[in-house]
């Protein structure tokens, strides 16, 4: 999609169930070997009680809408301000839904509102995303 095709009230959503690969993959992509994460035992002193999902891996998520959905190919990832509400535990589906708000046609530019749900309609993560759009 260019940005001549985009509007505003686009929207476009991706979902993943959260494993406990997904958690050890991310851990070794990325370094954070936080026991809140990868062990049972810490995690449960915790006020989660449980392991849980690095916030960036729902982020992963948003970029996964943005990249092949919405805007989709070509579109470049330029800055995401985010917020995390609710934990992400192994086994909970996760939907990332990217809505267009905003068209800086000028500049080839889309502000976009993230948010990403549990299976219960939470909202877990939430914030907005600025992109180039081809």
């Amino acid at each position: 999609m260019n940005i001549h095709e985009l509007k505003v009230g686009d929207t476009a959503a991706t979902s993943k169930t959260i494993s406990e690969s997904d958690i050890y993959m991310f851990a070794g992509i990325t370094g954070d070997f936080n026991p809140a994460h990868l062990d049972e035992i810490s995690a449960g002193k915790t006020k989660f009680k449980h392991r849980i999902a690095h916030g960036m891996l729902s982020a992963g998520l948003i970029s996964a809408v943005i990249g092949m959905k919405l805007p989709g190919p070509g579109t470049i990832y330029m800055g995401q301000d985010l917020r995390f509400l609710k934990p992400i535990y192994i086994g909970n589906t996760i939907t990332a839904q990217c809505t267009v708000t905003k068209i800086i046609l000028e500049k080839n530019r889309a502000e976009l509102e993230t948010v990403c749900r549990n299976e219960e309609n939470e909202v877990v993560t939430t914030g907005t995303a600025l992109v180039w759009v081809p």
